[in-house]
This record gives C-alpha cells, sequence and structure tokens, in this order.
C-alpha cells in the first residue's frame, strides 16, 4: 500500500511538543548538582523485596558501568535497575523526572492499546466521522474534522493545571504528594500491602509501552498497516 502522508500540522506538533520537553526539562528549581559514578555492584539479583518497594541498590543495568551514585539510585525508587547512563538524574530533580516518566508511560499504554483496539473494533459514529483512518491518518482526519482541537483544548488544561502541580512539588518541600500521583484509584488497586508491586509493575509495564508504540508508529509509517494488521498480513 502507498505510504501515508502525515499532514504538515504532525509535523509541527512534533517538533513544538520537543521544544517544550526540552525546555522544561531545564526550567528552573529542577536542576541539581551532577555527580559521579559508583563503581560497579556485583549483584545482579532482579527488584521484588520490600513489596516491591526497595528496588535494592545491588541491581546493575549495565555492569561494567556501574550505578550512578545520584539521589535516584539510593535504592528506595520503584522501578530502579540501576541504568542512567548519562547521570541525567544527577542534573535534574528526581521527582520531576519520575512524574514526567509516570505521565510518558501511562499516555503510552493508553496510545498501544488504542492502537491494537483500532485494528479490531471501532467505536458506534466514530467511522461515520472519521472512516477507516487509523494512526498518523486519524490524527489528519481528526484535525480535519476539528476534533484534534477539542482535544488540543482539554489536554491543555489539564497539562496547565499538572505542570502547576509539579512545580509545587518540586519547589515547595512541605508537600508530600508523591510522583505522579493524582489521589484517581477509584477500584482502589492502590491500597494496602501490594501497593509497592502494583507502583513496580505500573512503571515497568509503562517503560515496555513507550516502546512498544514507537515501534506500532513506524511500522505503520512503513507499510500504512496497524499492529494486529500487520501480524495476520
Amino acid at each position: 500500500p502507498p505510504l501515508p502522508a502525515p499532514s504538515a500540522m504532525l509535523t509541527k506538533s512534533t517538533i513544538l511538543l520537543g521544544s517544550l520537553g526540552a525546555a522544561a526539562a531545564f526550567a528552573p528549581g529542577a536542576m541539581l548538582p551532577a555527580t559521579a559514578r559508583r563503581a560497579p555492584a556485583t549483584s545482579t539479583k532482579m527488584q521484588l523485596w520490600d513489596n516491591g518497594k526497595s528496588q535494592g541498590t545491588g541491581v546493575t543495568a549495565i555492569p561494567f558501568a556501574g550505578r550512578p551514585d545520584t539521589p535516584a539510585f539510593d535504592g528506595t525508587w520503584v522501578g530502579d535497575t540501576g541504568f542512567d547512563p548519562l547521570c541525567i538524574s544527577g542534573n535534574l530533580d528526581m521527582k520531576f523526572l519520575r512524574e514526567a516518566e509516570l505521565k510518558h508511560c501511562r499516555v503510552a499504554m493508553l496510545a498501544t492499546a488504542g492502537a491494537i483496539v483500532q485494528d479490531v473494533a471501532s467505536f458506534p459514529g466514530a467511522k461515520s466521522i472519521l472512516g477507516d483512518a487509523k494512526m498518523t491518518a486519524l490524527h489528519d482526519v481528526a484535525v480535519e474534522k476539528g476534533s484534534m482541537g477539542q482535544m488540543l483544548f482539554w489536554i491543555g488544561g489539564f497539562e496547565l493545571i499538572g505542570g502547576a502541580a509539579l512545580l509545587q512539588m518540586c519547589t515547595d518541600d512541605s508537600i508530600t504528594r508523591a510522583p505522579g500521583d493524582y489521589g484517581f484509584d477509584p477500584l482502589g488497586l492502590g491500597k494496602g500491602e501490594g501497593r509497592g508491586r502494583m507502583e513496580l509493575a505500573e512503571i515497568k509495564n509503562g517503560r515496555l509501552a513507550m516502546i512498544a508504540i514507537g515501534g506500532i508508529i513506524h511500522h505503520y509509517l512503513i507499510t500504512g498497516k496497524g499492529p494486529i494488521e500487520l501480524i495476520t498480513g
């Protein structure tokens, strides 16, 4: 099939979002002094002790490089695998980094699920407005129909609120909110003794989803097929 032609709007949006992300990363109040790296650890144990909350300082993703000697790798942050080859966590507030990672994880998990659902089902009424478009082609149709403008408005509003909460958390030591915790847990999955394991599951699945959605989009740009359609031929 012919290659899909993403609109200029998609390109401009990508450049703009990338620029905003880079600028936000170096915003005042997010900077911390850079630090060195610890000596290589010998343990290869995977993390789930202490109910998944404490990852342990013996986990090292790159054995010959050792663990970065930064606050992010003190053994208490969920999902700590000792991986930070550029020592980014030594230059930025770890609360800022963790909140950004969790937000990207959650968006990626939703995006991956949505990309899969597009190949097997459609919501009532959506096909009459958006047709059979999917992935980047769906973006272009949504821009043309005006749907994307509505989503941009509401998501932008949530981002403004979330950005204010993030700034407050990073600059006010009296704020006890954990990064990524917005108090939204209608099913109560984060309560009780299993919270640590659920936190670990969220961040590991989220990291996998970020890789997955990147692959799904690139496959679509090359083949014009969604993930299920690509697998089934």
